[in-house]
């Protein structure tokens, strides 16, 4: 008799179990029934970790020809139709779409409020954090996002690497020399662990990630204007590890509204997206990591104005010359167009 197999698709951060299928059945079967659980459509659809001797399997390919375990995981990506129409306004956005000037109004009133504070003290209390490499003694500390910070998760591409921001290895490698390095999103652990997996992030030889932060780590904050927002709040990780603070942290998130507890903190990077026709061009990564190693010496990063970054000129400090921009390659550092 021939066996049953279940499937289980993320997609856009969610999960979607795909049943009643058997082994004889094809992957065209497996995108029919997963347009069916996503409204995705078949064409649309890139199953990025679906591997038959490390290729992509056609669409007349069994799916017992897979050798797939019990509830194996596909990583999904792919666009609807009318976020395709509306490419400027993907749904998923949809909560995002707030007027990061304005918010900065209310920045001050919320930084320190009690109520706030206290939740930041229970997620110190409660969230744990698996650390993957120890921190090291006297590293600055830097926060990235993912989605739009690091990786188009909107974009349809044949693999994942595809969806990359240009030069993030390269970026990486340079802010590893001064910085310990967090990644936080807004979704789940395993979708942040498959994500960087995916990109080759967590096992890159050049550079070591301290430990991921989820959604859980995040605390809601309520603000007169938009209302209830949920922000990535610093001093969970302040309150975990005593060497961080303050004075050595930086944030870069494409979303201002994330750092609202720490405005001084945070770097809005541009949203890189539409990853098919921006790859060639964007060089943001590239000047970042310039800003980073001219930061590298301050005392302070939170008395910075980072919405300046671009026009940060180093200071001379006694006994600090520059360093050599040899992780990004001879030319990149220079290019600030």
């Amino acid at each position: 008799m021939e066996n049953e197999v279940t499937i289980v698709v993320k997609w856009s951060g969610k999960e979607y179990s795909i049943n009643n299928l058997s082994e004889s059945d094809t992957v065209q079967t497996l995108k029919n029934a997963i347009q069916k659980e996503t409204g995705v459509r078949p064409e649309r659809q890139k199953l990025l970790n679906l591997k038959l001797k490390g290729k992509i399997p056609g669409d007349d390919c069994q799916i017992g020809t897979l050798k797939l375990k019990p509830g194996f995981k596909v990583m999904m990506m792919g666009s609807l139709e009318e976020d395709i129409a509306d490419a400027s306004v993907p749904p998923e956005d949809i909560p995002e779409v707030i007027n990061d000037l304005d918010i900065e109004e209310e920045e001050v009133a919320i930084e320190n409020k009690e109520v706030y504070l206290a939740k930041i003290d229970r997620r110190i209390r409660e969230y744990k954090v698996n650390i993957l490499n120890s921190p090291r003694a006297g590293k600055k500390l830097l926060v990235l996002d993912i989605d739009y910070t690091l990786f188009d998760h909107r974009s349809t591409a044949e693999t994942g690497y595809e969806l990359m921001r240009p030069f993030l290895h390269e970026f990486l490698t340079s802010a590893y020399q001064d910085y310990d390095i967090v990644i936080w999103s807004a979704t789940s652990m395993k979708w942040i662990e498959e994500k960087m997996k995916l990109l080759g992030v967590s096992t890159h030889p050049d550079y070591k990630i301290a430990f991921y932060l989820d959604s859980l780590a995040m605390i809601s904050v309520h603000t007169p204007k938009y209302g209830v927002v949920q922000v990535k709040p610093l001093g969970v990780i302040w309150g975990k590890f005593d060497q961080y603070s303050s004075k050595n942290t930086i944030m870069f998130d494409d979303i201002r509204r994330n750092f609202l507890m720490n405005p001084h903190n945070g770097l809005k990077i541009r949203p890189f997206k539409q990853a098919h026709l921006n790859r060639d061009k964007d060089r943001e990564l590239l000047r970042l990591a310039k800003y980073l190693q001219d930061i590298a010496h301050e005392e302070d990063l939170s008395s910075l104005e980072h919405k300046h970054w671009e026009k940060y000129k180093r200071r001379k400090h006694k006994g600090v010359t520059a360093k050599k921009d040899e992780s990004l390659g001879s030319g990149d550092s220079a290019d600030t167009s």
